[in-house]
């Protein structure tokens, strides 16, 4: 993951936190919530300008996808078009950068957030 897109997500955590998405009550599911209740990006126009703005090639982030799916699911099931495939790099991105976090509360999380 580029530094750009790690920025960018951690953003949209803090945002999440700010807005009572997350919340120490729901903290087993701060994933979820964050980067799989809703779309990170809507629309395929918005989708492959997101991915030259963080420099992605194409293919390279299809495969991204396939790896993960493949390993975790069994499977590939995404659908190969640009929203579809930004959406679950979202995901896929989101849970690495969670998972990188020693975060009991939002509190910790937004600042292990702002202090990385």
């Amino acid at each position: 993951m580029n530094t750009t897109i790690k920025t960018e997500l951690q953003k949209h955590i803090l945002d999440c936190i700010n807005d009572g998405t997350l919340t120490n009550e729901n903290q087993d599911e701060w994933h979820y919530y964050a980067f799989n209740l809703d779309y990170y990006i809507v629309y395929h126009s918005r989708a492959i300008e997101w991915l030259k703005t963080h420099s992605l090639d194409t293919f390279e982030a299809i495969d991204i996808v396939r790896e993960y799916e493949i390993n975790h699911f069994g499977e590939f099931t995404t659908d190969i078009n640009p929203e579809s495939i930004v959406n679950m790099l979202a995901y896929i991105y989101g849970e690495e950068i969670l998972n990188s976090y020693d975060a009991e509360t939002v509190e910790e999380l937004k600042a292990q957030i702002e202090n990385s």
